[in-house]
């Protein structure tokens, strides 16, 4: 079955531990040292996933949730053309609105979804992050009507039909969606504008290759400049790179492992790396997160991307794609 997700905008690093320099050694791997998205991940698409990975269970909504300072109605089409007696508009993108209905009806379910989690989302302000993350999608869709593709109802229809049969019947779903602020209308219209904004997507990412130059690397990194300075004058001395790791990051929690270009947050780090030859090591290099010295373990002209790297390209690719067409859209935001 057909069901999408729609990548991010943005890229954030993992907040840091400042206060305990292990486990950011820990966290540099997979939390710091490479990009990742950010924002909303589409609670639609998520909800989904979940609704049919749940067969017949409903998710109740918790009892004391978070809830938008406008409680949501019934939203009836999260888009319609711009009129002066359309109905109230949360933003009209290139002549097109997000009804306040539905922008109230996904701040709801992000406000819901941050009740689970606690604070890991509250950084932000919750009304721009929702809102940005709608007129990103509207972006998307729109160009993909323009270039030729359209949810038609029948296949909207298709999708609901498919997932009311996967979740054990209508009554379910019905159920499902009236406990995630959803009618049966405004539904479909949000399954709309995924399915064509997972297209649109799909033609962004469309150019990201396969395979790439990558290289294989490992490093240490020390809390201060006198420390990183005196293991770089222990490897000038003869000293190998295997005994300054085995010294110094027992747990080898400074591996990298294989990475193309692009890919590392710091891009001294990256440069350092790229300019080495397989067993060569790096001069001390101060970042954000403390002193490095890289080494590079081999090297590979053309070897395939990971999972990881590949989605990091790709939501770049994304981020620069809505970065530019933002600049070329009218866009009235109508929140008070």
């Amino acid at each position: 079955m057909f069901w999408l997700f729609i990548l991010p905008a943005g890229y954030y690093p993992t907040p840091l531990q400042e206060n305990d320099f292990h486990t950011r050694r820990k966290n540099l791997n997979d939390n710091n040292m490479k990009y990742h998205p950010t924002s909303l991940i589409w609670l639609f698409a998520v909800a989904l996933i979940s609704l049919t990975a749940c067969s017949s269970v409903i998710t109740p909504t918790p009892d004391a949730p978070n809830t938008p300072s406008v409680p949501p109605s019934n939203p009836t089409s999260s888009l319609i053309a711009a009129s002066p007696t359309a109905v109230q508009a949360a933003a009209v993108v290139n002549g097109e609105i997000i009804t306040l209905a539905a922008f109230q009806a996904s701040l709801a379910r992000f406000l819901d979804a941050q009740a689970q989690v606690g604070t890991l989302l509250a950084t932000e302000d919750s009304n721009t992050r929702v809102l940005d993350e709608l007129i990103d999608r509207l972006l998307l869709a729109q160009v993909a009507r323009s270039s030729g593709f359209t949810a038609e109802d029948s296949l909207v229809e298709q999708r609901v039909e498919q997932l009311a049969e996967d979740v054990g019947g209508q009554e379910t779903l019905n159920a499902w969606m009236a406990a995630n602020y959803y009618s049966p209308v405004s539904f479909s219209e949000e399954l709309r504008l995924e399915l064509e904004a997972a297209w649109m997507r799909d033609q962004i990412i469309a150019d990201v290759p396969e395979f790439a130059e990558q290289v294989l690397a490992r490093q240490v990194l020390l809390n201060t400049s006198f420390e990183a300075e005196r293991l770089y004058s222990q490897l000038q001395n003869g000293a190998s790179f295997d005994t300054i790791v085995t010294n110094n990051d027992p747990l080898g929690l400074g591996y990298l492992g294989w990475f193309p270009r692009g890919y590392l947050i710091d891009q001294e780090l990256e440069d350092a790396a790229f300019a080495l030859q397989p067993g060569e090591y790096s001069q001390v290099i101060e970042t954000r997160l403390g002193f490095h010295i890289i080494q590079v373990l081999d090297y590979d002209p053309a070897r395939e991307l990971s999972a990881d790297a590949r989605l990091t390209f790709q939501t770049r690719l994304i981020q620069t794609w809505l970065i530019e067409k933002r600049s070329q859209s009218q866009i009235d935001i109508r929140l008070p």
